[in-house]
């Protein structure tokens, strides 16, 4: 009997959580290892602080490869607290339609988005594969982090605000115009709406690692992550599992591109379930939201509250109109129907 083969996406959280389950650790040095929602590895090396590991791949992106690729694991490294250092990149490149030039662009992009974030490339591995159509980069981000400041998911407390950074989906609405700019405009989107949702990826960008610091510098963080494959809605999904606490989440408090909704609307895509990379989930007291949030705006982030942990039997909910319903969860991206 043959068996079913999987959909294109993340694996299915009980699928994930069953084989990390069986995942045994006795290295007394690792402080955080792999789990549902756990954006990096925390290593106890015997220096000052602590080590930093992470690696995510770029498998949806043609244009700016390289730059997603370092941003993205340097995102997770901020989650964490703490600083991305050194990096190391695996390009697979397809056949028969890799060239020097392709390589050069994507070593370009790469070595530019490591020097804007003050990151040493440090090695990687670079081939042509046989059976690839578009090329893939594996990225992975070295960093570190003090002792007395590593931030951990697990660490989200029943009645704390939740932050969101930005809008949604940012990577998304950059990526869509970037891969399916002449589809949109013979749909009748605008030239300069188009251009301005692709430089959306520089502008306000998708990373946040500027976010994490500022949060970090102005209260007392409980937990960080950044929703990237499944958007934030699955983010969402991710924080409250790792912590075991429910969330209770507003729909109208959630900062959402007007650019972005037109393209999902176009695509019949739920802008909730889209790639959000440049959006930071954050955890805090919620005395200590108003500061946080004000913070981030004096140096030029948007940032809302959009809702509050709760007890785990309470489940995660989004509030449409006051009414509260399950949170949806997206293991296959919204990007998957039209890439």
């Amino acid at each position: 009997m043959s068996e079913t083969t999987l959909p294109v996406g993340k694996l299915d959280a009980r699928q994930l959580r069953r084989l990390l389950g069986a995942i045994e650790c006795h290295d007394p040095s690792v402080v955080l290892g792999p789990g549902i929602g756990r954006d990096v590895a925390v290593i106890d090396n015997g220096a000052e602080g602590y080590l930093l590991a992470k690696t995510d791949p770029v498998t949806f992106a043609t244009d700016a490869i390289g730059y997603y690729v370092v941003n993205v694991n340097a995102n997770d490294i901020a989650t964490s607290g703490g600083s991305p250092r050194w990096f190391l990149a695996t390009a697979l490149l397809p056949e028969n339609t890799a060239t020097e030039a392709m390589i050069a662009e994507i070593f370009d992009q790469i070595t530019t988005a490591c020097e804007d974030l003050g990151v040493t490339l440090v090695g990687g591995h670079t081939e042509i594969t046989y059976g690839l159509d578009r090329p893939i980069v594996v990225g992975q981000m070295l960093g570190e982090v003090s002792r007395d400041g590593l931030i951990t998911p697990e660490g989200l407390r029943v009645g704390d605000a939740i932050i969101v950074t930005k809008a949604v989906p940012l990577e998304g609405t950059a990526l869509i115009a970037r891969e399916k700019a002449g589809e949109l405009a013979s749909a009748g989107l605008a030239g300069d709406s188009l251009e301005r949702c692709a430089q959306m990826l520089f502008d306000p960008g998708i990373s946040v690692v500027a976010d994490a610091r500022i949060a970090v510098a102005t209260a007392g963080i409980h937990a960080m992550h950044d929703p990237t494959e499944g958007g934030l809605a699955t983010g969402l999904w991710e924080l409250a599992e790792a912590a075991g606490v429910g969330l209770r989440i507003d729909a109208d408090a959630i900062p959402v591109l007007d650019e972005g909704l037109a393209i999902c609307e176009h695509y019949g895509l739920d802008p909730l379930g889209l790639i959000a990379s440049g959006s930071l989930l954050i955890g805090c007291a919620a005395a200590d939201a108003e500061g946080i949030t004000g913070a981030l705006s004096e140096q030029g982030i948007r940032a809302a509250v959009i809702g509050h942990a709760t007890p785990a039997d309470a489940g995660v909910q989004l509030l449409r109109d006051g009414v509260p319903g399950p949170m949806p969860r997206y293991d296959q991206d919204e990007l998957t129907k039209i890439l």
